[in-house]
């Protein structure tokens, strides 16, 4: 397992299980957590996502195993847990007739905030959610964009060390999932260990530092997104594009590389597309050959694999 070195760890599991009778919802889950990390948790529904959720937030007992927020046992101080993690669930309750910022009193004066501490907080995270707009708004007149926003606003009320974030960017249009994005982001580098899941897979690569991908209950891999592509695909996705002479060109690829599995040939628009098992030096000499053979090339190109390919490469494998 890969896991940044420069910053504390506040978030670990040491075979952590769960069982809901005979069914095996979580198996030996190992997994640390940094702060200042946004954390990616990948898995389809029933992979065990909401039950680690769960755990970590002190609502689920394990049935094997330990987690860890800090130096607490979760299964030991589930009052101190609860100054600790900030937890959103995927679906929450939004009680009409509250102002944003009478919702976010409310959930303050449960913490035992006093009122004046509680005035302070609630301007800094409308500030830090960059949420000042909807101070004043009705809870029920708020987009499902905002509710998410303010939602998150509210496990910050009382400035946990952890955040645990289930599905925040569900059902979000495109507008709002890049400012879902840029919050997470702002979250982490405000020193929040920052622990998000998504179905949004390229959503979860372009903002996380790392990710866990979970399938059955089993973590099937964790690390950065760059090093869990290059153990998932051994073969590389290759495109050369050709003013003229690509059949000549593949052709010559042909005989050269033999195994090299033509996954599009179209000369007529000049593309062709491999999966090859190839490193940079074979894919170097191969560019040279089109070149010495006067073949003309536009340019080439490697595909590079997103989260979903080793997402439904991991799930089918296991």
């Amino acid at each position: 397992m890969n896991e940044p070195s420069n910053n504390e760890c506040v978030v670990r599991t040491e075979g952590l299980t769960k069982k809901y009778g005979d069914f095996l919802a979580l198996d030996d889950l190992d997994i640390r957590i940094h702060k200042g990390e946004v954390f990616g948790y990948i898995g389809p529904n029933g992979a065990g996502k909401t039950t680690t959720f769960r755990l970590l937030a002190g609502l689920l007992k394990p049935s094997a195993g330990r987690a860890y927020v800090g130096n607490l046992d979760v299964t030991e101080s589930s009052e101190k847990l609860k100054t600790l993690v900030g937890y959103l669930p995927d679906r929450f309750g939004v009680y009409e007739g509250m102002r944003v910022w009478e919702y976010l009193d409310f959930f303050g004066a449960a913490f035992r905030i006093s009122k004046k501490i509680r005035r302070e907080r609630i301007d800094q995270i409308l500030e830090a959610t960059q949420t000042v707009d909807f101070r004043d708004k009705m809870m029920e007149a708020l987009s499902h964009g905002m509710r998410q926003r303010v939602g998150i606003a509210r496990t910050l009320i009382h400035g946990p060390e952890v955040l645990i974030l289930d599905e925040p960017a569900n059902g979000l249009d495109p507008q709002s999932r890049i400012e879902m994005r840029a919050l997470l982001r702002n979250l982490a580098d405000m020193g929040k260990a920052v622990l998000v899941s998504s179905h949004i897979l390229p959503e979860l690569a372009s903002v996380c530092d790392r990710v866990g991908i979970l399938g059955r209950g089993k973590l099937l891999a964790c690390g950065p997104v760059a090093e869990i592509m290059k153990e998932i695909r051994q073969a590389r996705l290759l495109e050369f594009h050709l003013l003229e002479q690509a059949d000549r060109a593949a052709k010559l690829i042909e005989e050269a590389h033999p195994k090299w599995e033509p996954t599009l040939t179209d000369p007529e628009a000049g593309i062709l597309r491999y999966q090859a098992t190839a490193d940079d030096r074979e894919i170097a000499e191969m560019v040279v050959l089109l070149v010495n053979h006067n073949i003309p090339l536009l340019w080439s190109r490697e595909e590079e694999p997103d989260l979903e390919d080793a997402f439904m490469a991991l799930t089918q494998k296991k």
